[in-house]
C-alpha cells in the first residue's frame, strides 16, 4: 500500500514549519514553491488561498492535537502521569526541534492580524486544551494526587499560559532546558505529596 503523502500533505507540512518559524505573515507561496519543487499556482490548484491554506492547516493540527490528548487519556489514567507526558512531549519536540511552538500559540501572537475564521478556529484550539487540562486536574483532585489554590478552570488555564511561555522563552534563549526549567514547577505545586519527583 502507498503511504507517500499527497501533494496537499506536502504543502500543508511545509506550511506548518513556515508558520511555526515566521507566523502567519511570515511567509508566502512562493516559499512553499521553493521548498517542495512545484509552481505556485499547483499550490493555488489545492488551496485558493492563503486563508484557505492556514484554515486547513489549524483544523489538522487541532485535530492531530485532540487526538493526542485522547491517546494520553487512554493510555495514562494516572492524572498525574497524564500531565508528565504531555510536558515531556512538547520537551521532546523542542529538543530535536520537530515542534518547537505550538502551531496555534504562534498564530495567537497574530491574533489582531489574522482572519476571522482563522482567530476563531485558534481560540477554539485553546479552549479545548483548558477544557482538557481541567478535566485532568479536577481528576487529579478527586484521586487526592493534586491540591488546588484555584478553580480547576483557573489552574488549567494558568497550566496551559505556563506551558506556552516555556516554549517561547526557550526558543528566545535557544535554550531547549529552559522548558524543562520552566514548567517542572507547574507539578510541584500541584502535587498533594511535596515528596513526589518529576
Amino acid at each position: 500500500m502507498d503511504t507517500a503523502p499527497s501533494t496537499s500533505d506536502k504543502i500543508l507540512d511545509i506550511a506548518q514549519s513556515l508558520v511555526v518559524r515566521g507566523g502567519y505573515n511570515g511567509f508566502s507561496y512562493a516559499d512553499i514553491s521553493d521548498a517542495i519543487g512545484i509552481r505556485k499556482a499547483s499550490i493555488h490548484h489545492h488551496f485558493a488561498t492563503k486563508n484557505e491554506l492556514v484554515a486547513v492547516l489549524v483544523d489538522r493540527y487541532t485535530r492531530h492535537a485532540s487526538e493526542g490528548l485522547k491517546a494520553l487519556d487512554d493510555r495514562f489514567p494516572n492524572p498525574l502521569d497524564r500531565l508528565k507526558a504531555y510536558l515531556n512531549y512538547w520537551q521532546g519536540c523542542i529538543k530535536d526541534a520537530s515542534a518547537p511552538i505550538c502551531v496555534c500559540a504562534m498564530l495567537a501572537g497574530e491574533m489582531a492580524m489574522l482572519p476571522d475564521d482563522i482567530s476563531s478556529k485558534v481560540q477554539a484550539h485553546f479552549a479545548r486544551l483548558a477544557q482538557w487540562l481541567t478535566a485532568v486536574l479536577k481528576a487529579g483532585v478527586e484521586q487526592g494526587l493534586f491540591l488546588l489554590p484555584r478553580k480547576p478552570g483557573d489552574e488549567a488555564q494558568l497550566f496551559m499560559a505556563a506551558v506556552h511561555g516555556a516554549m517561547l522563552s526557550a526558543r528566545a534563549m535557544d535554550d531547549p532546558k529552559l522548558f524543562r526549567v520552566i514548567t517542572k514547577p507547574l507539578l510541584d505545586r500541584l502535587t498533594a505529596d511535596s515528596g513526589r519527583v518529576f
